[in-house]
């Protein structure tokens, strides 16, 4: 399979980066090291290429009402300007996808969707509008996402003339040297930062600028150690299309009191009822490291789940996971995770791992 690559793909080459499939996409894994790259976003600023990220257009008299009746957060609890995370349900309540919704008007919203899950998306949400006068278009061909995150970002941006978005999940369309941009106040590391989206014709000259001005090009392999501690959902781990965000403690994402939405049916009955498992997080005792797949136990030798995400935090030195376990298992319980063969102890706790400052 011919794997795609994004316009920066030739920084990252000139950066001697590790490249690695990423959902199709040849995508930058590490630059200097993981643990580095993930400490200049915690303490400066980092930069990453996320532009294998769907970018899809949805369009039409009434598309946010329409959309609304698709998706499984309440649009109208945004207004225009403002963005949303937000999840497409198949009929069983498993997630298609988690994304971030951008109310552009009540006409037009612009949805951001996993770099994997990009194509069936696209082809849910133009098979549900068939019939209708709604438009769907799959732009990411040409545009790109550069995320500048870390508690120097707004510094940063203002130094190149960019103004940063002010309030957390908004959005401003603008210009930067002649190029047409959005800047979006989002990310998936915790930390406070922008998004922007901006051509091909510009995101040399961006990416250039940003490292030129002291930013740290960071991997994906940054990105999850971050995330993890954020304990932020990734899809294929802690939602698919099989684990539910009853299951993922994403019911703040849902809007209950829609009329409808994908999946509403199916989720509303598993609420009523609780879920068979639910998403917590763990922290190791001693010197251990979860990995996704291992399974957890309780000192009785019964299994009360899996490991879905497991990592070594780089902030707290320590390691840490998020699992689906029984609902039986409560904060600050003590679990015992097989981490190849031994049966070694963890603290069930509540993420983040970390303190957000996304603000």
């Amino acid at each position: 399979m011919t794997l795609r690559r994004t316009a920066l793909h030739d920084r990252h080459s000139a950066d001697h980066a590790t490249l690695a499939d990423f959902g199709g996409w040849e995508m930058p894994i590490e630059y200097s090291g993981t643990i580095k790259e993930h400490t200049a976003v915690r303490e400066s600023v980092g930069i990453f290429d996320v532009s294998h990220m769907g970018l899809t257009m949805v369009s039409g008299a009434g598309a946010t009402d329409w959309l609304n009746t698709v998706l499984a957060n309440d649009l109208d609890r945004i207004a225009s300007g403002q963005a949303q995370y937000t999840l497409l349900c198949n009929d069983e309540g498993g997630v298609i996808d988690d994304l971030i919704a951008y109310r552009l008007s009540d006409d037009e919203v612009m949805l951001i969707p996993n770099a994997a899950n990009s194509d069936e998306v696209v082809a849910v949400l133009l098979a549900t509008a068939r019939g209708t006068d709604i438009v769907v278009t799959d732009a990411r061909i040409g545009m790109n996402i550069v995320a500048v995150q870390g508690p120097n970002s707004d510094a940063l941006l203002t130094t190149l003339g960019i103004t940063p978005a002010d309030d957390y999940m908004t959005f401003i369309n603008t210009h930067w040297n002649d190029h047409d941009i959005t800047v979006c106040r989002t990310g998936y590391t915790g930390e406070r930062g922008c998004e922007i989206i901006i051509s091909d014709a510009g995101v040399h000259q961006l990416w250039d600028a940003l490292v030129a001005h002291g930013a740290t090009p960071a991997g994906l392999g940054a990105r999850d150690t971050l995330r993890t501690e954020m304990g932020y959902p990734l899809h294929g781990h802690e939602i698919n299309a099989t684990i539910s965000p009853v299951q993922a403690r994403l019911n703040w994402a849902i809007g209950w009191e829609k009329p409808t939405f994908k999946g509403a049916a199916a989720l509303r009955a598993e609420r009523e009822r609780g879920p068979q498992y639910i998403l917590r997080g763990l922290l190791a005792v001693d010197r251990a490291i979860p990995r996704p797949g291992m399974n957890i136990f309780d000192g009785d030798d019964n299994q009360l789940g899996v490991i879905t995400s497991g990592t070594f935090s780089p902030t707290l030195r320590q390691g840490i996971g998020l699992a689906l376990m029984t609902p039986s298992v409560t904060e600050a319980d003590v679990v015992f995770v097989d981490v190849r063969g031994r049966r070694l102890p963890f603290t069930v706790v509540r993420p983040p791992f970390v303190a957000a400052h996304v603000r």
